[in-house]
């Protein structure tokens, strides 16, 4: 049997091309990623990015309250084992994921734990062929595989993560953990300017850490982040450590001098944002769609989804260098489904 559509990936672009997909009545099926200890690694288990979040504020419709009544009436018991207390502040990356799951499934999508590892796309209908080795054909192809933040690679980033280490100013910058106490910002290109100076509303410091003794960054970030007075300029320093506890989480960072090994020094702060990039999780593809310079599947008409290859569609974070927000990847994964209906009504499929 051949799909009519295929969503691999499981954030909200894939949730939400899920649902619309499933409402349309195209019966889709959702590759949402296999549960190994490589993607665990990557950051890259089912759920996605979000799943690896705590509290989310500025997501529409989740206003901090108690949720767990509902929470306990929508989810099904074998997943709602798993999740944990509710925390009574908004929505927490979990269970804004699972709600969306949940939310598919009921409208009959069906849902595959397992990752796509390879797709054919010079042949309709297309080939694709998962981790578990099993082959299929599909008619269209909607990618929600999102882009995994970059990190320096040190165990303690890993042991602190949602405990003040983070890759997104934007989602976790306002909360009470960060407001008015020093935070620490890695990198220097555009990104780390933009996150240190969008940190400057609520740390009452902002720590920039860079390796070199000049920035990456265009120069109108940099003189903007320069002459910020909540921010102070590390230069020629990498980071050793990030220290903290279990109760506390982050408690600040050791840093070290690139120039002379031997000098260290603590800087106290109760956040640590990565500003290092992101890479797109498309290295399925092999180079089978267009990208743009950094790596990220290019929409190639302006207002839709489409790729360079027809019947491919495009949603989420794989696609969106830019905003990289759950709302505008599930908006991007409604524009995909109703881009994929279309389609495959035009190929007179339905």
């Amino acid at each position: 049997m051949t799909e009519k559509v295929t969503i691999i990936g499981s954030g909200p672009a894939g949730w939400t091309a899920a649902i619309y997909t499933a409402r349309a009545e195209l019966n889709p099926v959702v590759y949402e990623g296999a549960e190994t200890e490589d993607n665990r690694l990557k950051g890259t288990l089912p759920l996605g990015q979000l799943s690896l979040t705590t509290e989310v504020e500025n997501f529409p419709g989740f206003p901090a309250g108690d949720m767990t009544a509902y929470l306990d009436s929508a989810i099904e018991p074998d997943k709602r084992m798993y999740m944990g207390p509710h925390h009574k502040h908004g929505v927490s990356g979990p269970e804004l994921m699972e709600l969306m799951r949940q939310q598919a499934k009921n409208f009959g999508t069906r849902i595959v734990t397992d990752d796509i590892v390879e797709v054919d796309l010079s042949q309709r209908p297309f080939v694709l062929k998962t981790l578990s080795g099993h082959q299929f054909t599909s008619h269209a192809i909607i990618l929600a595989t999102g882009a995994r933040a970059n990190y320096l690679g040190l165990p303690s980033e890993e042991t602190f993560k949602n405990k003040g280490v983070s890759a997104c100013a934007v989602c976790d910058g306002a909360l009470p953990r960060f407001r008015n106490k020093p935070v620490v910002v890695v990198g220097g290109g555009d990104s780390a300017m933009e996150e240190a100076t969008f940190l400057t509303k609520f740390a009452s410091v902002v720590y920039i850490v860079h390796r070199r003794d000049s920035f990456r960054a265009s120069r109108i970030m940099a003189e903007r982040a320069l002459s910020n007075h909540k921010i102070q300029v590390k230069w020629n320093s990498t980071i050793d450590e990030v220290l903290g506890d279990e109760q506390s989480g982050v408690t600040g960072v050791r840093i070290r001098s690139t120039q002379d090994p031997s000098r260290s020094e603590v800087l106290e702060a109760t956040g640590y944002f990565a500003a290092i990039g992101h890479t797109p999780n498309t290295d399925f593809l092999k180079g089978q769609l267009k990208t743009n310079e950094k790596g990220y599947v290019q929409w190639t008409t302006a207002q839709r989804t489409y790729t360079s290859v027809e019947g491919v569609f495009a949603a989420g974070d794989v696609a969106d260098d830019y905003f990289r927000q759950a709302i505008t990847a599930a908006g991007t994964g409604c524009m995909a489904a109703l881009d994929a209906e279309r389609w495959l009504a035009a190929q007179g499929i339905e």
